[in-house]
């Protein structure tokens, strides 16, 4: 069987797993949401890579010498349950933005396997459905404890906490100068302004 070079040579119809994907050798970059591919945007703008490390670089400093580490796109975030069947059961892999996980068992060298504790994904234009209610789901089904939506447009930060019922509470909405609490390492001191430095 030829290698899957293009996206062209993908049947986006059908539903693919894990395994699938390791063997694909794109160029682009790609999802796996509940089996199906979806194409990610090209290149982040300019504004994206400026809020993604005006976000990122604090936090990497912060957990220097801690058990929590930090990862920006591309890192492969296999959310599922582990089975006997390995790979081939896995239907959902994304890319985070910037995600942080506190359990060391959970990173291999192919990246995390189940949820990051906290993932911020910062909205492009024709992303925002995709992470506002697909990815907002995902990530509340898989137990990701706190989900933040950056835009950079409106400049605002939008923060959910997963409840003890296992569903998100809105904690706040953020779009003036002041502090961001950040219930995944509360001695974290992020700053809206840092957030939009330069944007």
């Amino acid at each position: 069987m030829e290698p899957i070079t293009q996206l062209s040579q993908l049947d986006l119809t059908r539903r693919y797993t894990y395994a699938d994907y390791l063997t694909w050798q794109l160029n682009d970059w790609v999802e796996l949401i509940r089996g199906k591919v979806r194409l990610m945007n090209p290149a982040p703008r300019r504004k994206h890579q400026d809020i993604s490390r005006n976000i990122s670089t604090p936090i990497a400093w912060f957990l220097r010498g801690r058990q929590c580490k930090t990862y920006v796109a591309p890192f492969d975030v296999r959310l599922s349950r582990v089975t006997p069947n390995g790979d081939a059961s896995i239907e959902t892999v994304v890319q985070p933005d910037i995600c942080v996980v506190c359990d060391p068992q959970k990173l291999d060298d192919r990246g995390c396997l189940g949820a990051p504790d906290w993932i911020i994904e910062i909205l492009s234009p024709g992303d925002v459905a995709r992470d506002t209610k697909e990815k907002f789901d995902l990530y509340e089904e898989a137990g990701v404890l706190e989900y933040w939506m950056v835009t950079p447009e409106q400049k605002n930060v939008v923060v959910y906490l997963l409840g003890e019922d296992g569903r998100y509470q809105f904690r706040g909405e953020f779009y003036t100068p002041g502090l961001i609490p950040v219930a995944t390492l509360p001695e974290l001191q992020m700053e809206w302004e840092e957030v939009f430095e330069g944007v």
